[in-house]
């Protein structure tokens, strides 16, 4: 009961989506997945969500679905809306590569669980849906995570409780979007790895990094201690240090710059004032008019 309620403050698209289509935690035939569903709908009669936010499903991965289906059946029913427009027909909020899949596999009737949702919470649920999948790259999930948090309201706290993650995993990869595009980009394509952007995030000229790291092919180690040092051969200038000889920021400072840089969405740097002072500055560095008007309305209180 207590675990029902948490999820009430998640948002309805949500709470809906974990209580609903979270993995089983073991397998179940075709009849007991029918069973659990609201009811069978023709497949015809189901169609895609026009605003998926994910539009690339490989066709590798659908034909091993396809097998998968044509061997024990539709494994969890899909989330669908009745259409206003055409009564008696649904459109899919979560479960379109299921749905997918199974036309491939020639079935006739899908299992489903009608629900209804407006257009925002079926976003939501998109959102959700395309974050638990696993060939997402780092970046893509990041993006998931800060649409999450800053359209609907979530905090990491809640989203790592209601999607199993931990907080410092979403911290972490949110930390990711301070990069540079060319950065995110590497990411993408798989050039540079998760462990690799993490190492980057803190270096002084990422996107030159980044060409040493791909260029020979650097371990994440060997990212970490070249971040470290600020880099070699990147042409870019060492960090300064203060006129009192400040030594390198310990680790609570760089804790508490990634704690604020994951929940502004945007690098944030912490400098202290040398010479025994208790003073400094937060420096917050924004890459679009977008940013800066998302950091004024969180410093207005209007966020």
């Amino acid at each position: 009961m207590a675990e029902k309620q948490n999820r009430r403050g998640l948002g309805r698209g949500l709470s809906a989506l974990m209580a609903d289509v979270e993995p089983a935690a073991q397998a179940e035939t075709e009849a007991q997945a029918a069973r659990r569903a609201d009811r069978l709908v023709p497949i015809e009669k189901i169609f895609p969500n026009p605003d998926q936010p994910r539009r690339s499903f490989t066709p590798e991965q659908l034909s091993e679905l396809a097998e998968s289906i044509r061997a024990k059946g539709v494994i969890q029913p899909i989330i669908v809306r009745e259409r206003a427009s055409e009564p008696g027909t649904y459109e899919i909020v979560a479960g379109e590569r299921r749905w997918r899949a199974s036309q491939m596999a020639e079935l006739h009737e899908m299992p489903v669980l009608v629900r209804e949702f407006s257009d925002l919470e079926v976003l939501e649920v998109a959102i959700i849906e395309n974050i638990q999948r696993a060939d997402l790259n780092a970046i893509e999930e990041a993006a998931g995570y800060k649409q999450l948090m800053f359209k609907f309201g979530h905090t990491q706290e809640k989203l790592a409780e209601a999607l199993g993650k931990s907080r410092s995993h979403i911290a972490n990869l949110l930390r990711l979007l301070n990069l540079p595009e060319d950065v995110q980009s590497l990411v993408g394509s798989g050039d540079l790895s998760a462990g690799h952007a993490r190492a980057l995030v803190t270096a002084q000229d990422p996107s030159a990094l980044a060409r040493q790291v791909v260029t020979r092919k650097l371990s994440v180690r060997e990212t970490e201690k070249l971040a470290k040092i600020g880099g070699e051969d990147t042409g870019a200038r060492p960090r300064r240090s203060s006129s009192a000889g400040r030594s390198e920021k310990d680790a609570d400072t760089r804790a508490l710059e990634g704690d604020l840089s994951a929940a502004l969405g945007m690098k944030v740097v912490i400098d202290h004032v040398g010479g025994g002072e208790e003073g400094g500055q937060v420096t917050i560095r924004y890459h679009s008019l977008d940013q800066l008007d998302t950091l004024c309305s969180k410093l207005g209180g209007d966020a």
